[in-house]
């Protein structure tokens, strides 16, 4: 589905990064609030592929975050990118309540799932809809399809569709139009 929807932005004029995390080493977070001693950067202790996506992620106009749903949930990677993210993004964990330095940028979902969607993606969702609320972010929607399994083929053209009007809806927030 990343195909098609990066074709979209691509046609539409926007530019994109795709980072795959299961390429990257990314450390659990340890909530040692290092992070959060300066304000102005991500500050974390572990030196790992974190400070590239932490980087990417604040230049970013739009974050999509694109993942199969295993359990309800998000992949591993992403899982360990998000707790890294809310804490090096989000100065709210020190001695003092600082800034969100990602507050107000757009997040949008791209899943695929076993199960009908409102059935598998539902729980990955609202998990996202309450991070962004209290990272400050403004959640943008969600593209789910459903994957029927390792017998059939799971892109088609209708999918293909759908990522793209999925693409363009976003592209036209970002706009505000």
């Amino acid at each position: 589905m990343l195909q098609p929807f990066a074709e979209a932005l691509r046609a539409s004029g926007a530019g994109h990064t795709l980072i795959w995390l299961c390429d990257r080493r990314i450390e659990p977070c340890v909530a040692c609030r290092a992070c959060q001693y300066d304000w102005s950067a991500f500050g974390c202790r572990h030196r790992d592929d974190m400070q590239e996506i932490f980087d990417a992620v604040l230049a970013c106009d739009v974050l999509v975050l694109a993942t199969p749903i295993y359990s309800w949930y998000c992949t591993p990677p992403m899982k360990a990118a998000l707790d890294r993210l809310v804490y090096g993004m989000n100065k709210y964990y020190g001695d003092e309540k600082g800034p969100s330095l990602w507050q107000g940028k757009r997040l949008a979902l791209i899943a695929t799932c076993g199960y009908r969607p409102e059935k598998a993606t539902d729980l990955w969702e609202e998990g996202i809809k309450r991070y962004c609320k209290h990272s400050g972010l403004l959640y943008a929607g969600m593209l789910a399809e459903r994957d029927l399994g390792y017998r059939s083929a799971f892109m088609d053209e209708e999918k293909a569709q759908r990522a793209r009007l999925f693409a363009r809806q976003l592209r036209q927030l970002q706009c505000g139009k």
